[in-house]
């Protein structure tokens, strides 16, 4: 996410109608990263918990039998926060050492 609301909700749309929903979504929160235009311009729009969990709960509605995954950006939440986007309706994450240009948590961290 870092991306206006109405393309969200049109790629939700486009996925919702396709004639088969994709066995997996991943729902990520913007990572502006230094040195990257996005970052440089001031141009990054990251989401809060809020606009996290309305994703993943309109995802989770209009696709109830797609994986839907807490993905990059998560550790700028907390415990709390990232609870509430498993309340919201996402039922998996991604682990391992990094994602493309993040870290991830320790394991131990998500048991």
């Amino acid at each position: 996410l870092g991306e206006k609301e109405i393309d969200r909700i049109g790629l939700l749309h486009t996925l919702a109608t396709l004639d088969e929903h994709p066995e997996s979504v991943p729902i990520n929160a913007l990572v502006a990263i230094d040195g990257t235009p996005i970052k440089e311009d001031g141009m990054a729009n990251e989401p809060d918990v809020w606009d996290m969990s309305r994703m993943i709960a309109t995802a989770r509605i209009v696709m109830p039998r797609t994986m839907v995954r807490l993905s990059a950006g998560r550790l700028a939440f907390s415990e709390s926060e990232q609870a509430l986007m498993f309340m919201a309706g996402a039922n998996s994450i991604f682990n391992g050492d990094k994602l493309l240009t993040t870290p991830n948590p320790e394991m131990s961290e998500d048991a």
